[in-house]
């Protein structure tokens, strides 16, 4: 039924995938992308190479597949309509950052999904398969916010502007997510992609 919790069907979906994108990172991390294969991953996560293909198609997903689509795109629809376009957008990523990251460093041990969005940033910033990639899954981010805040019947000069708006958010946010990387994640990173937001578009977004 609408307005209830994800299925126990769709919780163990989002169990296997994570556990399989964790083997993977490990084993990318240790032995490097390349030298890494699918079947190798399979193996680790003591899964059929099948499986992992039914979960990510591509050996550039283990890497880059995330599931915070779906949660941008309820975020976004759900701050108030008379917002500024960009601050709706921008509001979103800052907030949607924060859950995903889960506990901050301040709490007994680091958050398992921080460690994995900062090996996932690592392995993208030096490999340039994953970088080329990046770029479907950045437009597939942008298409999830412009569709949600335009819904079934977009008038043409609104939906360019809420491209170049979310366009212009995702490029600022993917800024700060690169100098998070590069400080081995030790900066808040809602707080940089703030900052990147300000800096973007000359406004407070705190």
């Amino acid at each position: 039924m609408s307005g209830e919790g994800p299925s126990l069907r769709e919780r163990r979906r989002a169990e296997t995938q994570r556990m399989i994108q964790s083997h993977a990172m490990r084993l990318f991390t240790d032995h490097g992308y390349d030298a890494t294969t699918v079947n190798h991953v399979a193996k680790s996560a003591g899964v059929s190479t099948m499986t992992v293909y039914r979960h990510f198609p591509t050996k550039e997903d283990l890497v880059l597949y995330d599931r915070y689509d779906p949660l941008i795109a309820a975020q976004v629809a759900a701050r108030p309509p008379d917002e500024p376009l960009v601050r709706r957008i921008g509001q979103t990523l800052v907030e949607a950052t924060r859950l995903a990251l889960g506990p901050t460093d301040s709490g007994p041990s680091p958050s398992p999904e921080k460690d994995l969005l900062l090996a996932r940033l690592r392995l993208m910033i030096n490999t340039p398969a994953l970088r080329a990639h990046h770029l479907d899954s950045q437009f597939a981010t942008q298409k999830a916010i412009v569709d949600a805040l335009l819904g079934d019947t977009p008038d043409p000069d609104l939906e360019f502007q809420t491209w170049v708006a979310a366009s212009t958010c995702l490029a600022a946010m993917h800024v700060a997510l690169m100098k998070w990387a590069q400080e081995d994640g030790h900066p808040d990173l809602p707080t940089l992609i703030t900052q990147a937001l300000t800096a973007a578009f000359n406004e407070d977004f705190n």
